[in-house]
């Protein structure tokens, strides 16, 4: 059986790898030992020059469905992991047949949860990482996505202005269509709910999380804030003519969540003495789009909406209202930020993202400026951190990258 690699970026070093050989059975030649979250299938992380890749062994049917489904979510720019190809026709030493796999891109200074509680993450941080998953789930339902199996370990996390932002890993039990009937969405919450529950007095019995935390109240938090965060998205709101101001405010609402309203329902009654509305078509990344529309910089959102705020700080202490925004953004970055940036010493750059640094050197200009009495200098306050606070974080791009 001739072996065949069915890629959508081939990259000829995938030939090199030993596909003879069981995934379980890799060398360190060839494996990267990078935190990994459980799962049902040998999974495997291999560096191929400057890229690295999940290797997951699965049936060849199974492994082309999920290729094919996250290409779909790729293509609707939702957050999950970027397929990459699939290996098939690999045979053993004695002519055996192996499982197919199942190539993804691996994602930069992601983490899986049990990492981030080992590397120190409190029972403090779970209101976030709920947050995440919400905002996940929420986003692939709009996209009519019925996941199958939400849990924590098929799920990859990314620091977003001291929050997270959640990719999906796993998407093996996943089904794209047109519309997603109510049943499901409820269907995917509950599995959400059962499978976090269990992961979290998992992670009390390995002592990673205090017994304190009720794992009860952390999943009716999860119940709750999917509810809340769905019924703004998409409920229908009502109201008279003569508050139409209702409809911009709904808006706002809406973009402070970092979603775009790109279509939105707008129907009157017979008599036009009331006014119904809906969103129809949302997308995350508000603050996101906003940002790299004026400096180029591609961030989560979180951090994106952060960096707007110190940009309109920015403004606001140079008097600079009156100029084209582009302009000052630009002069922004290139008088703040960039020189920011290039304040962190090399070996301190695989901690955290650039965007992640630079919002932890505001949050400690906050504490420092609190302390003295007065305004730090944001200059002042980057060398404080990077000698008193960064130095001592974990490198996260060598836990995700160069372990």
């Amino acid at each position: 059986m001739a072996l065949h690699i069915v890629a959508n970026r081939p990259d000829p070093a995938l030939l090199t790898l030993p596909w003879p050989t069981p995934l379980e059975e890799w060398s360190d030649e060839y494996v990267v030992p990078l935190p990994r979250g459980i799962s049902r299938h040998v999974v495997r992380i291999v560096r191929l020059g400057a890229r690295t890749y999940a290797v997951k062994e699965t049936v060849e049917e199974m492994a082309f469905r999920e290729y094919r489904l996250l290409r779909d979510l790729q293509r609707l720019g939702l957050p999950a992991v970027v397929p990459r190809g699939v290996v098939t026709g690999r045979v053993d030493a004695a002519g055996e047949p192996l499982p197919s796999a199942l190539l993804t891109e691996h994602l930069r200074f992601s983490l899986p949860y049990r990492s981030l509680f080992a590397h120190g993450m409190s029972a403090e941080s779970l209101p976030a990482l709920v947050d995440a998953i919400v905002v996940l789930l929420a986003r692939l339902h709009l996209a009519g996505f019925f996941w199958g199996d939400v849990s924590l370990s098929n799920v990859l996390f990314r620091r977003n202005a001291g929050g997270f932002a959640a990719y999906l890993v796993d998407a093996e039990t996943g089904e794209l269509r047109e519309h997603l009937s109510t049943q499901m969405r409820l269907y995917d919450v509950q599995v959400a709910t059962e499978n976090i529950f269990a992961e979290l007095l998992d992670l009390q019995a390995g002592s990673s999380l205090t017994t304190d935390v009720d794992a009860h109240d952390v999943v009716a938090m999860l119940t709750e804030r999917y509810d809340a965060l769905w019924a703004e998205l998409t409920g229908i709101e009502e109201f008279g003519t003569d508050e139409m101001w209702r409809i911009e405010q709904r808006i706002e609402r809406l973009n402070d969540l970092g979603f775009d309203v790109e279509e939105l329902d707008i129907v009157t009654d017979i008599g036009g003495d009331s006014v119904r509305i809906q969103p129809k078509v949302l997308e995350l990344g508000h603050h996101r789009r906003e940002l790299q529309a004026l400096t180029g910089l591609n961030v989560e959102d979180g951090q994106a909406r952060r960096l707007l705020n110190d940009l309109a700080s920015f403004t606001a202490h140079f008097d600079l209202g009156r100029e084209d925004r582009t302009l000052v953004a630009t002069r922004w970055l290139t008088e703040i930020y960039e020189p920011i940036v290039a304040m962190i010493p090399p070996e301190a750059r695989g901690k955290l993202e650039p965007a992640e640094i630079f919002h932890e050197i505001l949050q400690h200009r906050w504490f420092l400026s609190e302390r003295a009495g007065h305004e730090i200098d944001i200059f002042d306050t980057a060398r404080d951190y990077v000698d008193q606070v960064l130095r001592t974080k974990p490198d996260e791009l060598t836990l995700t990258e160069d372990a």
